[in-house]
């Protein structure tokens, strides 16, 4: 383990916005619990996707991207509130 200085973009949440050294951009910190939920909302669209259940998928992946596009509003205000352009271009 190592003991470094990051800045914190937003509240140190479940989701939080921080910059880790060297790096040009922030990033979102995942807790592992989240991210675990994230990869069991995945499993459940392949699993649908495999059993050929077009409506579950299509539902639990609407939900997941519902959920994905919270974090990067949640990633791109910060960004915005210390005058830092994003990674990326526009999302579509």
């Amino acid at each position: 383990m190592e003991l470094i200085e990051a800045e914190l973009f937003t509240d140190p949440g479940n989701d939080a916005v921080v910059r880790l050294p060297p790096r040009r951009f922030p990033g979102v910190l995942i807790q592992g619990d989240s991210l675990s939920t994230i990869r069991a909302d995945v499993a459940e669209i392949v699993e649908a996707c495999a059993q050929g259940d077009v409506d579950d998928a299509h539902q639990a992946a609407t939900i997941l991207l519902a959920n994905i596009d919270e974090l990067l509003v949640r990633y791109e205000s910060a960004l915005e509130a210390h005058g830092i352009e994003r990674p990326y271009g526009p999302r579509g």
